[in-house]
């Protein structure tokens, strides 16, 4: 009952004295590990800046943020109120977004986070797609992994993800959509050794060769290791680490290294001849390809828009699929 009645309180001190300026005071000191630059990024002196964090501090009983040789780091409760700080941020910008689409008509900004998976295909037509509907819509991408990508995501840095499904912890927060389903085919260069074998290489010739794979907390890392273990192989050693396309189309092309790709991102380089498909045992639809993104809040205007015109894209790459 104690516990409860200090919330309350707590609660209700928050809800009278916590400022805008207080959250986005945080956010940034968070971000520049310095009081000094947000101060300066919030246009208020340092002192201020000091006194708005003991504010918060006094009101809610903990220690916001430890000052070490690295800067000033958030504590755990630091991290906890920057988080909410965020997605209240984040909210609000979605309401001012709502306000000023209705009063102007078009416009907006949409942050997406890209895996491999979405980069070829499925977000350059979208994109097109959206600028054609609504030229004043201002996306952002932003590439990297589901390691990065999902906390960004939570966190309202990101307002959707595409790519690869996978498995995430935190699924009763986050929306996950599959559209459509991803073949991954094993390539090397066009005089590869094994494109000239005229049947599927064993698993002991995959392992005779170099390889060029997603790093350890990727979905396609863990569904090669499944189908290599499952056929009693551990995966090829000493493989290089890349998520980077222009970097593995470059390596198989001027190396006998191997690499698994979805057919989509490579099926030009596959049609033209400069880069083969290798017969190999490995099954070829090993994951679906879709959309996530935050359940508390909903999605900006511009971000229903662009969510629409990716179903429609994914519609039409699933048409292609051969």
């Amino acid at each position: 009952m104690e516990d409860r009645n200090r919330h309350i309180k707590i609660a209700e001190r928050v809800s009278t004295r916590l400022k805008l300026k207080q959250l986005r005071l945080l956010v940034s000191v968070a971000e520049h590990s310095s009081i000094l630059h947000a101060a300066k990024e919030l246009n208020i002196s340092q002192p201020a800046a000091t006194k708005l964090i003991k504010d918060l501090e006094t009101d809610f009983g903990v220690i916001l943020f430890d000052r070490t040789n690295r800067g000033v780091i958030p504590t755990t409760y630091g991290d906890a109120l920057v988080r909410h700080g965020k997605l209240i941020l984040t909210q609000i910008s979605n309401a001012a977004q709502e306000l000023d689409n209705l009063n102007e008509g078009l416009g907006g900004r949409v942050v997406v986070g890209t895996l491999l998976a979405a980069s070829a295909k499925l977000l350059p037509q979208t994109i097109a797609r959206v600028h054609k509907a609504r030229p004043n819509v201002s996306i952002v991408i932003k590439e990297g992994t589901n390691d990065i990508l999902m906390p960004a995501l939570q966190s309202g840095d990101v307002d959707l993800v595409l790519g690869r499904l996978a498995e995430y912890r935190h699924r009763s927060q986050i929306i996950q959509e599959r559209l459509f389903e991803e073949e991954i085919c094993i390539i090397g260069r066009a005089e590869h050794p094994l494109a000239a074998l005229g049947r599927s290489a064993t698993f002991e010739e995959l392992k005779s060769y170099s390889w060029t794979l997603p790093p350890h907390d990727t979905t396609l890392r863990r569904q090669m290791e499944k189908e290599f273990l499952d056929n009693g192989h551990s995966l090829p050693e000493n493989a290089v680490e890349s998520v980077s396309f222009l970097t593995n189309r470059e390596l198989i092309r001027v190396t006998d290294m191997l690499c698994p790709i979805p057919y989509h991102v490579i099926k030009d380089e596959l049609e033209n001849g400069s880069l083969v498909e290798i017969n190999t045992p490995i099954k070829k639809t090993l994951s679906g390809v879709g959309v996530s993104y935050r359940k508390e809040g909903g999605l900006s205007p511009a971000a229903e828009v662009f969510l629409a015109e990716l179903k429609i894209t994914a519609e039409e790459i699933k048409k292609d699929q051969r």
